[in-house]
């Protein structure tokens, strides 16, 4: 049994037991989160296909820990104009282990 949801603009394929790293929510460690933005629902080789979200689905899931993702480097250069720039970012994420998908 697996899952399509849809968090912070994206899209994961999650089963129970799987751990994802999402955009940073406001749930503080050891929470639950329960997440209703379903869009598919495979089960016993049935798939459920939401339009745009399954009815009544849910994911419930526990919130693991917090961190920063890899150091993204921008390097910004205009030629003839002695203009050079580094940027760096590092996104904030929320890691969620999967523990039950609601039908």
């Amino acid at each position: 049994m697996f899952a399509v949801l849809k968090t912070g603009g994206k899209q994961y394929r999650v089963a129970v037991g799987d751990k994802i790293d999402v955009e940073l929510l406001p749930n503080a460690v050891g929470d639950q989160v329960t997440l209703d933005d379903v869009l598919l629902i495979e089960k016993d080789d049935q798939v459920l296909i939401g339009k745009p979200k399954v009815a009544g689905a849910a994911i419930v899931a526990q919130v693991v820990g917090e961190g920063k993702g890899d150091k993204v480097t921008h390097f910004d250069y205009r030629n003839k104009h002695r203009r050079r720039k580094t940027i760096g970012h590092r996104q904030s994420f929320t890691r969620l282990e999967i523990s039950e998908i609601r039908v």
